[in-house]
């Protein structure tokens, strides 16, 4: 491939897509050397937010994905007729950290942490997408373990897990009432009121 060509395959691959694609698989489409289409792909990533432009190209651990800016989420939602979900309550919040600091984890650890039932909030929680189930322990009754999803990392506009604040960090950002309000995954404002978006 004509490397001129690469950013314009990049994004037609992207937009097409619609839903995170690793860059190992957008590489052996293109039959380039990954590391050729991470750089591309960062280089085009910076491009879009520096012209600010109203598409933007995110990285998800070792995916990328094409998403609306958060800058204008509220036209967008607007103009397609979305409903913004209702915030997630404090149980759900507590849930989601548990998850995404100790993940992989079990429903019994996180209400052994929590000290109640949680399943209707795991429940909710792998409704929004961002939570999954990822598996089984090897262990008597086969309990389920769960992790969070790209759709987890996008809403906190994160690259990795890695980038997760410590605990510290986090307490400053509760509002007064325990709650914070995050977009459904999949929704233009890929941002967590309160928090910041992208």
């Amino acid at each position: 491939m004509d490397i001129n060509e690469l950013p314009a395959a990049l994004e037609s691959i992207l937009f097409a897509s619609g839903s995170p694609i690793s860059t190992a698989r957008i590489a052996d489409a293109l039959e380039l050397p990954e590391e050729i289409v991470e750089r591309a792909l960062s280089d085009l990533s910076d491009k879009y937010s520096f012209e600010r432009r109203g598409m933007r190209i995110i990285k998800l651990e070792e995916e990328w994905q094409m998403t609306t800016s958060g800058e204008f989420a509220v036209q967008v939602r607007r103009a397609l007729e979305l409903r913004k979900p209702p915030p997630l309550s404090r149980a759900a919040l507590e849930v989601l950290s548990i998850i995404a600091y100790y993940q992989p984890v079990t429903r019994a650890y996180i209400e052994q942490i929590r000290g109640v039932d949680s399943s209707n909030t795991v429940g909710m929680l792998a409704e929004r997408g961002l939570i999954e189930d990822c598996g089984c322990l090897e262990l008597p009754g086969r309990p389920r373990i769960f992790r969070t999803t790209p759709a987890f990392l996008r809403a906190f506009g994160l690259e990795s897990i890695s980038e997760l604040p410590s605990v510290a960090d986090t307490l400053d950002a509760e509002q007064p009432d325990g709650q914070l309000s995050i977009d459904m995954p999949g929704s233009e404002d890929s941002g967590v009121e309160n928090v910041g978006e992208q």
